[in-house]
């Protein structure tokens, strides 16, 4: 990183220059962007029982924001804990239910019209003779 002179000081990263991406906090307390790595030690502190505003004030960061990251990180942790794979077919599956509540509505909507013009139909559906 470049570096400037002012008088006898230099000025770099630790006083108030950007850090490359990914490079680790100098210090505690640090504000800035979180990685999803941070973000992920902050949610596991409060997990072992750490104050949420302790935790808030030393990482900067707003309590409502801890707890969105730890409630994402409970949802996707029980997402991964889900038993059953997604199967190839289940979209297929989905598709071919879709259609089938179209031509059901299709059909539904014919019987309406032809009762209103006065056919009658052969047989209805969930009657039987």
């Amino acid at each position: 990183m470049k570096e400037k002179k002012e008088g006898t000081q230099t000025v770099g990263a630790a006083e108030g220059g950007r850090r490359p991406t990914g490079a680790a906090p100098t210090g505690r307390g640090e504000r800035g962007r979180f990685s999803s790595g941070r973000k992920m030690e902050a949610v596991l502190r409060l997990l072992r029982g750490e104050a949420l505003d302790a935790l808030s004030r030393e990482l900067g960061v707003g309590a409502s924001t801890l707890a969105g990251w730890k409630e994402a990180f409970l949802t996707a942790g029980q997402a991964g804990l889900k038993s059953r794979e997604p199967d190839p077919r289940d979209e297929e599956n989905a598709r071919l239910k879709q259609l089938l509540g179209d031509r059901e509505m299709r059909l539904e909507i014919h019987r309406q019209a032809a009762k209103l013009r006065g056919y009658e139909l052969p047989f209805e559906l969930g009657k039987r003779k």
